[in-house]
């Protein structure tokens, strides 16, 4: 069973990790500074879940997990790869507007992340069809 994780960063400026539409008969969250925290707190507490059912003999439904970002955590969770500056030359988006969204001062509108998420997307294909001798 494939469920998937919602990535955001809340106004506090942390960030949270939870089932975006849960068919678990368990819930679990993660919670962090950063949306790598968060992430890892969300499989820690998946993890706990499961020695808890263990503990209890009852039966636990394994999941794997696609996790989906907001704006704000995927610039954090890719920031010591992907540069401001380089994100400006993939999606067209100033690096000054990037930078607000990264810090939570605005959030994108719809149009803006669809923009981002297709230029990502075809950045990702264009690589794809890189050969290296």
């Amino acid at each position: 069973m494939e469920n998937k994780v919602k990535i955001e960063r809340g106004e506090d400026g942390t960030y949270g990790a939870y089932i975006e539409n849960n068919n678990l008969p368990y819930g679990i969250i993660g919670e962090g500074k950063t949306a790598k925290e968060a992430i890892q707190d969300f499989l820690n507490s998946y993890d706990q879940m499961k020695q808890y059912y263990r503990k209890k003999e009852k039966k636990f439904i394994e999941s794997e997990f696609e996790f989906v970002y907001d704006v704000a955590s995927f610039l954090n969770y890719y920031s010591k790869v992907l540069t401001l500056a380089g994100l400006e030359r993939i999606t067209g988006i100033n690096q000054g507007q990037l930078s607000h969204y990264l810090t939570g001062h605005r959030k994108p509108g719809k149009k803006t992340v669809e923009k981002i998420e297709q230029n990502l997307h075809r950045f990702a294909d264009e690589l794809k069809e890189v050969e290296f001798m």
